[in-house]
């Protein structure tokens, strides 16, 4: 069984198809982190991020593995724990520059089908139900709103100890969701035979739970 998970920043599609993935004994896999991991490797390495043919080769090398552990999930490449690194504002703003490279794009969708070629796994992302796996399974689409969004991420950057602006943190992922929607390569849209779970007053075990009861035990099997 393939589950594909997408949605906007913050709707809680990461932290829900990690605990669903843990639950059905399934692997779990974060696109997201894919390209975060791209942007992180090329700004390491000097690139312009901007530089497709250069960022496309920094795809074409990337070496990532997903490695389940007490915490939750250890993200290595190229032998180098980067988990916290990869949740970097810059990172992310990175992230957002390469995702909208065709080349990267393919490049990465090829390396997420393989990854999931095996079954047993849910992938999260913003077009796995849409490119990667149009015939998974199961699809989900997460969404919640824009202000509910702002807060979950500036109560996670406070609880860090970072001064951050709730309105600016808003504004910003306003900003991405329309980058996200209106890029030429595979916007995020919700997959027409995608379930709809919207976040926005549900806590996070209500949301495991759903999921898994659209599911259907029997189907996890």
């Amino acid at each position: 069984m393939i589950v594909a998970i997408d949605g906007p920043a913050g709707s809680g599609k990461s932290t829900v198809a990690k605990i669903v993935a843990e639950r059905l004994g399934f692997r779990y896999i974060n696109t997201g982190a894919m390209y975060r991991a791209v942007a992180w490797k090329a700004n390491n390495a000097g690139s312009l991020l901007k530089d497709e043919l250069a960022i496309a080769q920094v795809a074409e090398e990337l070496n990532i593995e997903f490695i389940p552990n007490p915490d939750g999930q250890k993200i290595i490449v190229d032998g180098v724990d980067v988990g916290s690194q990869l949740k970097s504002e810059e990172v992310g703003n990175g992230a957002a520059t390469v995702a909208s490279q065709p080349q990267v794009r393919k490049i990465l969708t090829d390396l997420q089908r393989k990854m999931g070629q095996d079954g047993k796994i849910v992938m999260e992302g913003r077009d796995i139900g849409t490119q990667v796996f149009p015939n998974a399974d199961k699809k989900f689409f997460f969404q919640a709103d824009p202000e509910e969004r702002g807060r979950r991420r500036y109560q996670e950057l406070s609880t860090k100890g970072e001064s951050v602006d709730l309105h600016e943190i808003i504004d910003q992922i306003r900003k991405r969701d329309l980058e996200d929607m209106n890029r030429s390569v595979a916007p995020l849209v919700q997959a027409e035979d995608a379930l709809l779970v919207d976040t926005t007053h549900l806590g996070i075990e209500e949301a495991v739970v759903r999921v898994i009861e659209l599911i259907g035990p029997e189907d996890a099997k």
